[in-house]
């Protein structure tokens, strides 16, 4: 009878700081994972569009899912995604998600006009004690899951930044927001060490 190991040993790649000049070593670092574990779904959070864009050249073989922010999350009636860069990223196949944040939607305005934080926003700040982009990374699958772009009964790569680019990723099952309970994660591929 063959034995199996109780463990695996998997690598993580610790970033020194976090930040936008982590963005091509993160998503190498995603490319690599994805295909050990044969994982067909990556979600790349971007503002401008930058990021999908970087992913796009250096994880060609797998479905890129785009989250950007909510409309009106700068200022009202706006998007922080310019036209022609929607555009450039669904000619090649890859969906853009804006919605609103799965951590900062109606709480969000509770706090804005009441002073009283909302279970969303306690949520974001734990999460934060792992990174921002850990937070982000979370927040992201939520958000494509509740939209169908990803299913909940499959494992998934979800990436998260600090402010612009990418610098961390999780291996993780998705979950709706309204199950976040239930959203599992596998395994840090990447975050920074000093946020």
């Amino acid at each position: 009878m063959k034995k199996t190991n109780p463990y695996s040993d998997c690598s993580c790649r610790y970033f020194a700081r976090p930040g936008a000049g982590n963005t091509g070593k993160a998503l190498e670092a995603v490319a690599q994972r994805a295909n050990e574990l044969g994982i067909r779904k990556i979600i790349i959070p971007t503002y401008s569009g930058k990021s999908a864009l970087a992913a796009a050249k250096i994880i060609p073989s797998v479905k890129i899912i785009a989250v950007t922010t909510a409309a009106g999350f700068e200022k009202p009636n706006a998007q922080t995604m310019k036209d022609t860069t929607r555009q450039k990223l669904m000619s090649l196949g890859i969906p853009v998600l804006t919605c609103t944040h799965a951590f900062g939607g109606v709480g969000r305005s509770v706090r804005k006009k009441l002073g009283s934080y909302q279970i969303d926003e306690i949520i974001a700040y734990t999460l934060r004690i792992f990174g921002q982009g850990t937070k982000v990374a979370i927040e992201a699958a939520l958000m494509a899951a509740d939209a169908g772009y990803v299913r909940t009964d499959e494992d998934i790569i979800s990436t998260g930044g600090s402010s612009t680019g990418l610098d961390t990723a999780l291996v993780l099952q998705p979950a709706n927001a309204s199950s976040f309970l239930d959203l599992k994660i596998r395994e840090f591929v990447c975050k920074p060490v000093d946020f």
